[in-house]
């Protein structure tokens, strides 16, 4: 069978399961609001299995890939859970120290796409340190609605402090330059913002469809900024504006790049929002962008 793409589903469906990833209806809601737009034979709940997260089809790095070597570890938050644990993977063949990128969940923690996304950062000569938010709760659940539930129960202050500590842990390697970038997707998007706005002298953060910070914060960003939007996000997209003056007026540098046609979450290539195209492109400026802003000067 081929693989569901937005174009399968009616765009008000497409609405319909952003409100649910979001937390905005639950999966009555969405069962209910979406029966109308379930024709042909498809009910609203194969509407759903269909748009939710296919993880094993959309594996680009095995984890015993031998490019690499991964593994989960514990690091101290005094600031915030005071204990976390998180996803390190490093590439299994270099020489010297590396550079490293903090890769940041959505709202559902480190499952299974975000650990593929460190592999991937790995296979491009990085440090990848992916922490779990949930950790405190007892860590991803391995369900997406078991795991959207947790994350609401977070304490979101703690939970920021706990992606700063991990900027602090990785700064504490031995195998690290110390050049330290983070991106992020969706929630993650909003915690690059956020320690952009916290760490002056991080390398680099690449926030993708993230929410925005304060005008007042973002005055505080010293670091390089690289923005991914897509172009059918209101929500987030509202935001932008504000944004950018804030970061014109604080002589940020900054880039930000719009992708027409694409819903939030299309870099997720484990659900139909995935769109194959934008996503390879926002992930070649990404790497691109790390290389830039975190490799030594020659």
């Amino acid at each position: 069978m081929s693989r569901k793409t937005v174009n399968d589903f009616d765009p008000a469906v497409m609405k319909l399961f952003d409100q649910y990833v979001h937390g905005i209806i639950d999966r009555r809601g969405f069962l209910s609001s979406a029966t109308k737009y379930a024709v042909g034979g498809v009910s609203a709940s194969m509407l759903l299995e269909m748009l939710s997260p296919n993880f094993a089809a959309a594996q680009q790095i095995k984890k015993d890939d031998p490019r690499i070597i991964a593994k989960f570890v514990d690091y101290a938050s005094p600031d915030g859970s005071g204990k976390m644990r998180g996803y390190l993977v490093m590439p299994a063949n270099t020489e010297g120290k590396l550079p490293a990128v903090l890769v940041v969940h959505e709202n559902r923690g480190l499952n299974p796409h975000i650990e593929d996304i460190a592999r991937r950062v790995a296979l491009d000569n990085f440090i990848a340190f992916a922490p779990d938010a949930l950790t405190p709760l007892g860590g991803y659940p391995g369900d997406e609605d078991k795991a959207r539930e947790l994350f609401s129960k977070l304490d979101p202050a703690k939970a920021r402090m706990d992606f700063v500590a991990a900027v602090g842990f990785l700064k504490a390697m031995s195998a690290c330059t110390g050049k330290i970038g983070v991106v992020g997707f969706c929630y993650g998007g909003g915690i690059a913002n956020f320690l952009a706005t916290q760490l002056p002298d991080l390398g680099g953060a690449v926030p993708f469809y993230g929410a925005s910070p304060k005008a007042e914060d973002a005055a505080k960003i010293k670091a390089p900024i690289l923005v991914q939007y897509a172009g059918s996000d209101e929500r987030i997209n509202a935001g932008w504006p504000a944004y950018e003056a804030a970061l014109k007026a604080a002589k940020v540098k900054y880039e930000m790049f719009t992708y027409a046609n694409t819903q939030h979450g299309f870099n997720n290539d484990t659900t139909p929002r995935y769109d194959e195209a934008a996503a390879k492109l926002a992930w070649a400026r990404t790497m691109d962008f790390f290389n830039k802003n975190l490799r030594a000067k020659l």
